[in-house]
């Protein structure tokens, strides 16, 4: 009897606790433990409706029990039957977005033998990439060969790069319906069944069909998303332009990989990516900026309106929205200042959000956003409260309480949420960077003035063009700073600690360690209890970072400067030919472009002066796909006043849509002819040696330089030239179609005899290339390659020539 009653107490405090403290909390915690019952548990879901039915009755003799005796075994109250029936029901409602493919699914119809006609509504913007475009369709017929059948669901589908569509589109495709692809590594299938996408067509022809369907809404919304994201391109350059949309919209795709993986690497990806970790840290950055003007309450509402306003404009997905309600939760967390009143919202909304879709839990994102937001409920003013005892103790007051300020707001909020995010980036991502703890103060107090000003230029531009580029004139140099500094941390060795496959066990013991001691330390609780609304300040140190975004600005304008000499810059853009001329005078030539979008628009978005992006020459030198796929879409944001065109407008499907795109736009197009001159200033010029249906043999002569580029190399060529007989020596030479061998014969570089031997080709070409007999004819040379070098600068004043690479070498260096 005394261990009885003993022991009642602390069950009648611990019920207490559970059923008037922190109530929905553990309702939403069952809830989301029942979907992974769900999962784990295959039962048909009668059954778990019937246990749920089960659990209600339990239910009700519990409360009738509990009035006669209040002190039963906690298993036995009615709260716990409230657990039970939260679990049961998250269960069940797993079991009911499982799909059920009947003959009028979309997905009834994956992995046949043939191809099919499949006709539906473009559901959402398209998702244009470098090879390909993505197009998400909602199907409402199929035809497979014996006339149209009703048909539903949402498919993917891949279909050819340089075609425009839009929001509503009404499409037929024909292509082979597949069941998604899915790996060790990477389910593909689980990643798009979370969007309720079980159908996918990796290669698709695409016929428009006459009208427009979709929601009115919907329509108006994306219509002005792609007005903004078309502005976006022509107020910055790239790569600012390709940062400022995945910001602003959420489209990253024109970022360039190796940028994106410099993001990834100093752990600074949330800038780029809509989530619920870029709007938690962005929400505690608009309340500081707010607040310092109109108070912390006006201050909190004002960031909460930012936040639907940033909503609205990136369109409003469901990721969108997500990641929304929890950047919203962080301010709401700040402003209650009650641990359990902010976990009860937080795990009210996962819940709501999970009963809306189950499959969210599963979803990377929709983790992080949860995890971000629960570091910063939790740990956020603990935090700041810790630093600030300490700085304060050893600095005079005043220096010390700026000191903690700026610390506290770039340095202790991203910590906060990184604390809980750690554990989910390195089980889905399998690394950890280490220098993303030095690189987002660096980075985060640029970004209210990226958003805010990049948002306010958007909306001015779509008003008056003009009043936005000025606005995106003030904006600009934030957002080089950004990718400058990710460049700069992305550099320092062994920043990312690359971990292999982690057991999802890791995740779970780190949790269960972290929350032991969040929750069971005395210390943490005292803090907890001590928490109160921190002053809000602007920081101190904006006038070094508006000195630093100064310097930067006239380093760009210095960059871009002519300096009387010609440059001639051979892009990294694979296995194809891209090269951008400086001419003595400051004009800019561009020859072909190779096959990548983002590479081309950000190489030379980082090379053309930022607020005058335009050619003043495109010269079409071949019309293979690889040499001309980027160019359609690239020249609409590097418009050329000229193009002199040399090879079959009709080679490749790219090199058609940019004769098509040409013949529409009010630019003049000029047939190259053999001994074309092209003058570039100062005596410079750029010559014509031979044209044919593959392109055109081009010669940039200044004094005694000269650099030969065979970009249209053919045998037809070679005989003109006599193997290079008719050009004579030359400084530089650049290696025909990637070091082909038949291209490249010992006589022709031997006739040639080259300062400098360039070679265009990417790290393991799918070809093989370069041949070994090319390399065996120029191992007397010295010779630079795009793959092992990167971008290559030719700089000349006529007499001298010096070379600059992105990346040494070990087997080559500079020639002066």
């Amino acid at each position: 009897m005394g261990v009885a009653n003993d022991h009642s107490p602390a069950i009648s405090r611990l019920q207490q606790q559970l059923t008037t403290r922190l109530p929905l909390m553990w309702f939403s915690l069952a809830f989301l433990g029942g979907i992974v019952l769900g999962s784990l548990v295959s039962l048909h879901i009668f059954v778990w409706i019937a246990l749920f039915v089960a659990a209600d009755v339990l239910l009700i003799i519990s409360r009738i029990l509990f009035r006669r005796r209040p002190s039963l075994p906690f298993i036995f109250s009615p709260f716990a039957f409230v657990l039970l029936l939260a679990l049961f029901l998250g269960a069940a409602r797993y079991q009911f977005s499982v799909p059920n493919f009947n003959a009028f699914h979309i997905a009834f119809y994956n992995d046949r033998d043939y191809d099919m006609l499949v006709t539906g509504t473009v559901e959402e913007p398209p998702d244009y990439r470098d090879n390909y475009t993505n197009l998400r369709l909602n199907v409402t017929r199929v035809d497979t060969g014996d006339g149209e059948l009703p048909a539903n669901g949402l498919l993917l589908a891949r279909v050819s790069n340089n075609l425009t569509f839009r929001y509503g589109d009404i499409l037929r495709l024909r292509g082979s319906l597949k069941t998604p692809p899915e790996n060790e590594e990477f389910s593909y299938r689980d990643y798009l069944a979370a969007q309720h996408i079980h159908s996918y067509m990796s290669s698709a022809e695409v016929t428009v069909l006459p009208g427009r369907g979709g929601s009115p809404v919907y329509m108006a919304l994306y219509d002005f998303k792609e007005k903004a994201l078309t502005n976006i391109y022509r107020l910055f350059p790239d790569p600012e332009s390709s940062l400022m949309a995945g910001i602003l919209l959420g489209v990253d795709t024109g970022l360039t990989q190796e940028l994106q993986q410099a993001f990834k690497n100093t752990g600074t990806a949330h800038i780029i990516a809509i989530s619920g970790f870029n709007i938690s840290i962005i929400a505690g950055l608009f309340i500081t900026l707010f607040s310092r003007f109109v108070g912390p309450r006006r201050g909190t509402l004002l960031a909460i309106i930012g936040i639907v306003f940033y909503t609205i404009l990136v369109g409003g997905s469901a990721a969108v929205v997500r990641a929304a309600i929890m950047g919203s939760l962080a301010l709401f967390a700040k402003q209650v200042g009650r641990r359990q009143a902010a976990l009860n919202t937080l795990l009210a909304v996962a819940m709501f959000m999970c009963l809306w879709n189950p499959l969210y839990l599963w979803d990377v994102g929709f983790q992080l956003s949860f995890f971000a937001t629960l570091g910063l409920i939790l740990y956020a003013d603990p935090f700041s409260q810790f630093a600030n005892g300490i700085i304060t103790k050893y600095f005079p007051a005043s220096a010390g309480e700026k000191f903690a300020a700026i610390f506290s707001e770039f340095v202790l909020l991203t910590l906060a949420a990184q604390v809980t995010t750690i554990p989910i980036m390195a089980y889905h991502f399998q690394r950890i960077s280490l220098v993303s703890f030095l690189a987002n103060p660096f980075i985060l107090p640029a970004q209210p003035a990226v958003m805010i000003l990049g948002g306010l230029a958007v909306v001015l531009s779509l008003v008056w063009f003009p009043l936005g580029q000025i606005a995106a004139w003030v904006t600009w140099p934030f957002v080089v700073y950004t990718i400058r500094i990710v460049e700069i941390f992305d550099r320092v060795p062994h920043g990312t600690l690359f971990l292999g496959e982690l057991s999802i066990w890791f995740v779970v013991l780190f949790y269960v360690v972290l929350f032991a001691v969040t929750f069971g330390s005395a210390q943490i609780k005292e803090w907890f209890g001590a928490m109160k609304q921190d002053r809000s300040r602007i920081p101190a140190g904006v006038g070094v970072v508006v000195l630093l975004l100064a310097l930067l600005l006239v380093w760009r304008a210095a960059s871009t400067t002519p300096d009387g000499r010609l440059h001639i810059t051979f892009l990294d853009v694979g296995s194809a030919d891209a090269v951008l001329i400086k001419t003595p005078t400051g004009k800019h030539v561009l020859i072909n472009g190779g096959p990548s979008v983002t590479t081309l628009a950000d190489e030379l978005g980082r090379r053309l002066p930022a607020f005058n992006r335009k050619l003043d020459w495109l010269i079409v030198a071949g019309t293979d796909e690889e040499d001309v796929a980027a160019l359609p879409r690239v020249i609409e944001r590097y418009p050329p006043d000229a193009v002199l065109w040399s090879g079959n407008t009709q080679a490749s499907f790219s090199s058609g849509v940019l004769n098509e795109y040409l013949a529409v736009s009010d630019i003049n197009v000029l047939n190259a002819e053999p001994e074309q001159l092209l003058e570039l200033g100062d005596g410079a010029t750029l010559r014509v040696l031979t044209t044919g249906p593959r392109g055109a043999v081009l010669l940039v002569e200044w004094n005694n330089f000269r650099a030969l580029l065979p970009i249209g190399m053919s045998f037809e060529a070679l005989d003109e030239l006599r193997n290079g007989a008719e050009v004579g020596p030359v400084s530089l030479l650049s290696l025909a179609d990637s070091g082909y061998a038949a291209s490249n014969p010992p006589e022709w570089i031997a006739t040639l005899n080259p300062e400098l031997v360039l070679l265009n080709v990417s790290a393991a070409d799918e070809n093989g290339m370069p041949d070994s007999e090319v390399l065996e004819s120029v191992e007397d040379y010295q010779l630079l390659r795009t793959d092992q070098n990167g971008w290559v600068e030719i700089t000349s004043d006529g007499e001298r020539m010096w070379v600059n690479v992105e990346r040494r070498s070990e087997t080559n260096g500079d020639s002066s």
